[in-house]
């Protein structure tokens, strides 16, 4: 096999790496969107209300956009090295490049950036993913990047994950991220239940419901927790090893979980030992302008109601009603 233009015919250029991700572009865009319809009403929630009811939306579409999100990313466990290593099979040729892996519930992300990135003729910028949730083919995505020539780097790193690899972490990961991402959908339909029974001003199931959703947060952590800490070979570029650690989805989830725990104690507390202050924090506290309703309104004062004002004594009326024969 001859050279062309110093690199081999097979191989194709590097993909275009898209800018963000658009699953979660969608998610935050919709959240957002319904954050700044309840903003536009905001103006008509008289008083010191105002200022709760707008904490209470922020707190609960943050709960939510983060519990929906955290399904689609990738970087639930990330590492990143920078090595001398070969690119590209049969040929001595090594490029200087930073070599990322980003493990996501659903699948494997390798990314291969240069240092520069034009090195050799060619602009070396790829990010592959490698799925292996439930319907996907982790096996045939890895041999279709065969097929496609990918870098070799790109490659050896996904052969770590693959089913026939002797690291064996393929099935550890593929059901731990499964199970997890079941328990964080799980999790997402107890805060819309909660969202729910507080607009129904149930208080007390709310606040359960909210710790539900921490549980459920939390065990999905555990979860891929579970798959991390197993036994794993190393992997090797060069003379350094890559090595992983969590990402910011994992922290992010975490966050969000303690988030949900701590809400929901107090609300249960707050219903146990102060009711009343719980209802004073969701603007269901009423009882001070009744009370100023009932003292306003008692029999003994004349101005109560315009009925009131036009009762006089029985005397009076006879006095002023009467006439000489």
């Amino acid at each position: 096999m001859t050279l062309w233009n110093g690199s081999y015919p097979f191989y194709p250029g590097a993909n275009a790496c898209f800018p963000f991700d658009t699953t979660r572009a969608v998610i935050v865009t919709i959240f957002l969107s319904v954050l700044a319809t309840f903003i536009i009403i905001l103006p008509g929630i008289p008083g010191r209300g105002r200022l709760l009811w707008f904490l209470r939306l922020l707190l609960g579409l943050f709960m939510g956009a983060v519990i929906l999100n955290v399904q689609f990313t990738r970087d639930w466990e990330t590492g990143w090295v920078q090595a001398n290593t070969s690119y590209k099979s049969f040929s001595h040729v090594q490029v200087n490049a930073d070599i990322g892996l980003h493990i996501g519930l659903a699948g494997v992300n390798v990314t291969l950036r240069g240092n520069p990135v034009q090195q050799i003729n060619e602009t070396i910028n790829y990010n592959e993913h490698f799925p292996w949730h439930f319907g996907a083919d982790y096996e045939r995505s890895y041999s279709e990047g065969l097929q496609k020539g990918l870098p070799s780097p790109i490659l050896y790193v996904a052969e770590k994950f693959s089913a026939q690899s002797p690291c064996a972490v393929h099935r550890q990961y593929r059901i731990a991220g499964h199970y997890a991402s079941l328990s964080l959908w799980l999790a997402f339909c107890t805060w819309l239940i909660s969202i729910l029974l507080f607009s129904m001003s149930i208080l007390l199931y709310g606040g359960q419901m909210l710790l539900l959703t921490a549980t459920l947060i939390l065990f999905s952590l555990l979860l891929f927790s579970t798959a991390r800490n197993t036994l794993r070979c190393p992997i090797q570029l060069g003379p350094v090893p890559l090595r992983t650690d969590y990402g910011e989805s994992f922290w992010l989830a975490l966050a969000t979980g303690l988030l949900c725990l701590l809400l929901g104690l107090a609300i249960i507390i707050l219903n146990a030992v102060q009711p009343e202050r719980l209802k004073l924090l969701f603007s269901l506290d009423k009882s001070s302008e009744e009370e100023l309703w009932d003292k306003s309104c008692l029999p003994a004062q004349p101005s109560c109601s315009a009925q009131d004002g036009l009762m006089v004594p029985l005397g009076e009326l006879c006095h002023g009603t009467g006439t000489r024969l």
